[in-house]
């Protein structure tokens, strides 16, 4: 290869890298809410003490934003099931940024829908989306009261409790 045909190798190899480098520079990060340590465990404490305090033994599990696990509780005397349950009540109430319970009444509606299956997804009213606006950064599910409705009230407790802080 000759010098020059060299050269030019070597500016086209330049210029191609200093364009390759130029167009993430205009690229936006993205801003976005997300729950903190001490928000989720606020949460998940007044859900926990909203449903023991009606003699109700149950685990409650708050999700963050991309459904991981923030806080889990098994409360004394809860069944096994429990934890297992309200982690995937949440996990729903998450992935579909609705109750679990309406999630589960589709798939009443609808049973056709019943034939995709997601891993962590139950149809079980208990768990409610935590909101900022529109936009869901997370979710609260609990298990083991009697009733799924129960469970959603313990939930709602949690999340009523930080309200002021989710505006």
């Amino acid at each position: 290869m000759s010098t020059l045909q060299l050269f030019r190798v070597k500016l086209i190899s330049a210029v191609s890298l200093t364009c390759a480098l130029a167009i993430p520079a205009n690229a936006q990060l993205l801003s976005q809410k997300s729950l903190s340590a001490t928000l989720a465990l606020t949460i998940a404490q007044t859900a926990y003490d909203a449903c023991t305090k009606q003699g109700y033994h149950v685990s409650v599990h708050v999700v963050g934003r991309d459904g991981e696990t923030l806080i889990a509780i098994r409360g004394d005397g809860a069944s096994p099931h429990t934890f297992e349950n309200s982690e995937r009540k949440a996990y729903t109430a998450r992935t579909f940024k609705k109750p679990s319970g309406e999630f589960a009444q589709q798939l009443k509606d609808n049973p056709t829908l019943s034939s995709v299956h997601l891993a962590n997804v139950i149809a079980a009213q208990g768990a409610l989306p935590i909101k900022v606006g529109d936009d869901v950064i997370g979710a609260v599910g609990v298990s083991g009261a009697p009733g799924g409705d129960k469970d959603e009230a313990c939930s709602k407790a949690g999340i009523d409790k930080v309200a002021a802080e989710l505006s």
